[in-house]
């Protein structure tokens, strides 16, 4: 077995051991390799979190309330490239926005998923190398959807999505909206 089956097995081996038993986060394999290796894994988060805000035409303007709106299950894809885990092939990690029939599907509203534009539903986890593992980024993600870890202020390494996290700041914060238990 090569290297990279090597790794794609351990990965997946680790998911399943970690993830085994929880109700909050579930993962299943999507796509395998010529070799039966997984390479495209679906993440199922069932987890109270934000996703959006009311008024949204009127976002972050002044004297505007924007309340949060909630979900309990998030569905996200992490796909694996062909050069992953080389150093420039970290793991694409989306929340999916639609499901197969194109039906919108919740996705969440933080200021590290990118939650507006083309890109909606991309995540910004900043693994610092691909030596992390994919159990690691999976449980990262579900601490940012438990609003445990975020970041929202305008310094490096930036927020993914700059209007979330404007109102992050500007009414998240100071109503207490991202306490969530």
């Amino acid at each position: 077995m090569n290297g990279r089956n090597k790794r794609l097995q351990n990965e997946w081996r680790m998911l399943e051991q970690g993830l085994d038993g929880r109700k909050d986060i579930s993962c299943r394999v999507l796509t395998t390799n010529a070799d039966g290796l997984p390479t495209d894994y679906c993440i199922d988060y069932h987890i109270h979190s934000l996703c959006g805000v009311t008024n949204m035409e009127h976002l972050n303007e002044a004297g505007v309330k924007n309340e949060p709106l909630y979900a309990d299950h998030f569905r996200m894809r992490m796909t694996l490239p062909p050069n992953y885990p080389q150093i420039d092939g970290a793991p694409i990690l989306n929340f999916l926005t639609c499901d197969e029939e194109g039906n919108d599907l919740p996705h969440p509203w933080h200021p590290n998923i990118r939650y507006f534009g083309a890109f909606a539903g991309r995540v910004c986890i900043n693994m610092a190398d691909t030596y992390s593992s994919l159990l690691w980024a999976v449980q990262r993600i579900g601490a940012y959807l438990r609003y445990d870890t975020y970041h929202a202020t305008m310094e490096p390494p930036y927020p993914e999505d700059l209007q979330v996290a404007t109102w992050i700041r500007n009414q998240g914060e100071p109503n207490g909206w991202t306490v969530l238990k």
